[in-house]
């Protein structure tokens, strides 16, 4: 492996930590940061595959809550309702994922300019969100009904184009639907796992004969600098957002979204 691809991994890695669990869509930093890099990989499996860094890191934060979540499964109602709702939030975005996943990879993954409007589309949308003043009726994930759940999932599946974000999706679907802000990004760190863990295993399975002993070393390296920033992002985001809301994110949207189409009108695509 060259050096700069090397380095180019590992800044890929960490943007991909920094970004997964905010709402200003990982994946369209990673499309855009790899063109500037120059960083190309068969079929955009990195991309994807370093997602598996961010999934243990949530994982690693939420075990203690996962396992006490797991032992009460045979007994607690609340538990077995709360693990539906994960569930049914999950379904739709994987049906129209698999169902549309040549065009993703395809289509919208090679549209800089989709990617940069929707960057800066969502961050107006995020603005006029976080101005919004909400009287919200859920305040815990354990209490979403599995309605609001299945329409959180809907939500999510707006994900699917670049630039829109996975966690803003669900968020500003959430509040829209009468949560607060805490458990609505709540709700978003528990939806990615089962949402990350298959996008994951499809995509590796999709591009399994694209993928050599160069292009898995890569994978590792990302995986290890996602994995550590996304452990930062985690312990500290749910009280950023409950002090700040998304403000900050939004106007990080707009401005990144803005820098890639005047690098595109300056440089060519």
């Amino acid at each position: 492996m060259q050096v700069d691809t090397i380095v180019g991994a590992v800044i890929l890695g960490i943007l991909e930590g920094l970004t997964e669990f905010i709402p200003v869509s990982s994946t369209a930093h990673l499309l855009l940061a790899g063109k500037a890099l120059g960083f190309e990989n068969p079929g955009k499996t990195f991309e994807v595959l370093i997602q598996l860094g961010a999934i243990l890191a949530i994982l690693t934060v939420y075990s203690g809550r996962l396992v006490r979540l797991a032992g009460a499964l045979p007994t607690d109602p609340k538990a077995r309702r709360f693990t539906a709702a994960v569930i049914l939030a999950f379904l739709p975005a994987a049906v129209v994922g698999v169902l549309l996943h040549r065009i993703i990879k395809e289509v919208f993954f090679e549209s800089t300019l989709l990617v940069c409007t929707t960057l800066i589309v969502g961050g107006f949308i995020l603005l006029w969100v976080d101005r919004l003043r909400f009287e919200p009726r859920y305040t815990d994930v354990m209490d979403y009904p599995l309605g609001l759940a299945f329409r959180i999932g809907l939500f999510q599946c707006l994900a699917l184009i670049p630039g829109v974000s996975r966690s803003g999706a669900t968020i500003v679907g959430a509040l829209l639907m009468g949560t607060d802000k805490r458990s609505a990004a709540e709700f978003s760190f528990f939806l990615a796992m089962p949402t990350m863990a298959g996008a994951f295993a499809y995509d590796f399975y999709k591009n399994r004969d694209l993928i050599d002993a160069t292009q898995i070393g890569l994978v590792a390296i990302g995986f290890v600098c996602a994995f550590i920033a996304a452990v930062l992002v985690v312990r500290s985001l749910l009280d950023f957002v409950s002090r700040h809301g998304f403000s900050l994110f939004a106007w990080w949207r707009i401005v990144v979204g803005g820098i890639g189409i005047a690098a595109m009108v300056l440089f060519g695509r």
